[in-house]
This record gives C-alpha cells, sequence and structure tokens, in this order.
C-alpha cells in the first residue's frame, strides 16, 4: 500500500510540471535581435522616401536664356538713356536723336519697339543687371569701368571730353593747366567727372551733362566739362548756350552701346551696325544730327 502511495504521489508531480510548462508564454527574440539588422531596416526605410526634385536644369534654362529671345519674347527692347542732344533728346515728346533713332531701326530689326527709360548715370550697370532696362545707348565712352561692369558694342563713334566757358573769358583757358583754378561743373558717374579726377580740378556732380551747362549759364560754375558731340550741338550761335564755347580737349575717346554680360544681342547689335554702315543708312542718321564726322567705320 505504501508502494502504491509512493507511485501515485510520483506521477502526480509529473503532471504538474508538464502542465507547468505548457503555461509558460514562448520567449520573442525582439530584445535579442541583431542590432546591425534593426539600423539596416531604418536606413532602407529612408532611402525609399521620395528625394526632392532636382530642379537645377530648369533653373540653368532661367539663367542662360538668350537676351536676344528674352527681348523678343517680351516684345520691346528697353533702352537706358539720358537727355543728351544730339544723341537722345525729345522733341513733341517723343524721344529722337542719332542714338534714340539707330536703336529704333534696331529694335525694328528684331521685330520689335524700342522703349526709352531715363536712367541715373551712376546706377546704369545696376538698371542692366536688375532688367531694368536691356542696353545702356546714349553715348557712352568706352571706359575701363564700363567694359569690367558690361559687355559692349563695336565702337560707332569717336568722342572727346571738353572744357566749356563764357565766349568772353575764353582766350583765357587755352590748355588744361590754365583751367586749374576754375571751378568746374560735371555729369556725375561721367567721363567728364573721370576727366576732371584726373586733372584734379576742382568739381560739383550733378544729374546730367544738360545741367552742368546749365550751372555755367547761370554763372555758378566756372566751366563744365562735357562731350564734344553734345558741345557741337548745344553751345555756340544758333543755339541756347549762345554765349558759351568750348576750349580744351582732355581726352579722346569712343562711344558704344552696353549690355548684359554674356548677352547675345551684342553679336545681334554689331552685325547691325556693320549692315547699316555698308548701306549708307547710318552715316544718312548721322548727318541728320550733324554727327557725320564723328562716325566708326564699320
Amino acid at each position: 500500500m505504501k508502494k502504491f502511495l509512493a507511485l501515485l504521489l510520483a506521477a502526480l508531480m509529473v503532471c504538474s510540471l508538464m502542465a507547468c510548462a505548457a503555461d509558460k508564454p514562448a520567449e520573442t527574440t525582439q530584445d535579442t535581435a541583431d542590432p546591425a539588422q534593426t539600423d539596416t531596416t531604418e536606413q532602407s526605410d529612408t532611402t525609399d522616401e521620395a528625394e526632392p526634385e532636382d530642379t537645377t536644369d530648369a533653373e540653368d534654362t532661367t539663367d542662360t536664356e538668350s537676351d536676344l529671345a528674352y527681348v523678343q519674347g517680351k516684345g520691346t527692347l528697353v533702352v537706358g538713356i539720358t537727355d543728351f542732344a544730339p544723341m537722345d533728346y525729345q522733341e513733341n515728346g517723343e524721344w529722337i536723336g542719332f542714338d534714340a533713332d539707330m536703336a529704333k531701326a534696331f529694335a525694328e530689326s528684331l521685330g520689335v519697339e524700342a522703349q526709352f527709360v531715363e536712367i541715373n548715370w551712376d546706377t546704369k550697370a545696376m538698371e542692366l543687371d536688375g532688367k531694368n532696362i536691356d542696353c545702356v545707348w546714349n553715348g557712352m565712352t568706352l571706359t575701363e569701368e564700363v567694359l569690367a561692369t558690361m559687355d559692349c558694342s563695336n565702337a560707332y563713334c569717336n568722342n572727346a571730353q571738353v572744357v566749356v566757358v563764357k565766349s568772353d573769358v575764353a582766350d583765357q583757358y587755352a590748355t588744361a593747366e590754365d583751367c586749374m583754378d576754375l571751378n568746374f561743373a560735371v555729369e556725375s558717374g561721367s567721363a567728364g567727372e573721370e576727366a576732371a579726377v584726373a586733372q584734379g580740378y576742382n568739381y560739383i556732380a550733378v544729374d546730367t551733362q544738360a545741367d552742368a551747362l546749365m550751372e555755367v549759364s547761370a554763372g555758378t560754375s566756372d566751366a563744365c566739362i562735357i562731350d564734344l558731340l553734345m558741345a557741337g550741338a548745344m553751345i555756340g550761335e544758333g543755339t541756347s548756350n549762345a554765349d558759351l564755347v568750348h576750349t580744351v580737349e582732355l581726352t579722346t575717346e569712343e562711344y558704344g552701346v552696353g549690355f548684359r554680360k554674356g548677352s547675345d544681342l551684342v553679336a545681334a547689335l554689331n552685325e547691325f551696325f556693320a549692315a547699316s554702315y555698308a548701306d549708307g543708312s547710318m552715316m544718312a542718321c548721322a548727318e541728320t544730327y550733324g554727327v557725320q564726322e564723328s562716325v566708326v567705320a564699320q
């Protein structure tokens, strides 16, 4: 009987152990997962995310669009000018002059319309780069500064910077040295201002060459420095400044038309200049404004 009870207790213990083993939850492998495997999965998820669209090509297309296409697309050639006879000036509300008429003809050759905008001469390069204008076409001297900030056409006119004084004292100022004690007026940012600086003259800067002439006429400045071409049209007998004359030529120079750096309008204008010189239309326009002797052969 004792033996039987011992066997029964042993059997019950075995059954109990088996039941406990069956009730124990299965162990998970989450805590023992390989960290490297986890990182790979996360990297894979990141890689599969949509990458930002590459807009480089679109931006390059905008940045490298030709100026010629830009001008023809909008239908206008915006020309930066100042009031500067005989190159650009108004008559009956219309801009005329050698430069203005040639700009109109060039615009027509491109199939667009010339539109004239008066600018501050000091900020002409900024006006170009900001696309407020498409070119500077205003008897612009091809100085080192201009050539550094713009791409320019071939020279089309010769010019000089000259001293203008009242006719009753002109014989006293026959040389650059004679003018050292004069007080000058010059257009701000112009070749005339550069000439004044180079000579060491005392001067004030005004907005335009026309304003510089007015200073001399009014007696508020002793002299001014302006372009020879302007002097030919604006002073002396038959003009509103009949009592003014020019004396010393301080510099000799050339005019060109300025465009944005890299502009393909430069080549287009050079071709137009060559064609208009060859067919005589450039010289005919120059004769209209009395500047034919200054025209440079193309």
